[in-house]
């Protein structure tokens, strides 16, 4: 944690508390129900102008985890990776009387 704090002070890009809002993000955006990601997938999401795009929140994760030592990065990817494991469910089968 404090890796991400010093990082977030040190580098332009990056705001304090911006790394614990994109993965606050990325957690509420993948336990969306998946009509609403399908949704989102084919005509987009208005409200992202406004409160932050997940997919985004996601690339400027992938960007920590590269700019943080090994170790660091593997304990957060360990907890971004249950987000992700979320994210590439599979869908239910459509035909679910099994006639």
């Amino acid at each position: 944690m404090s890796e991400i704090i010093r990082l977030e002070h040190t580098r332009n890009y990056l705001q304090p508390g911006d790394v614990s809002a994109a993965m606050r993000r990325w957690k509420d955006y993948v336990h969306r129900p998946k009509r609403d990601l399908w949704h989102d997938y084919e005509w987009g999401n208005v409200h992202w102008y406004c409160c932050g795009n997940p997919l985004d929140a996601r690339a400027l994760l992938d960007t920590v985890m590269k700019a943080i030592s090994p170790q660091s990065a593997r304990e957060l990817r360990k907890t971004i990776s249950r987000f992700d494991a979320v994210w590439n469910l599979p869908s239910p089968p459509y035909d679910t009387d099994r006639r």
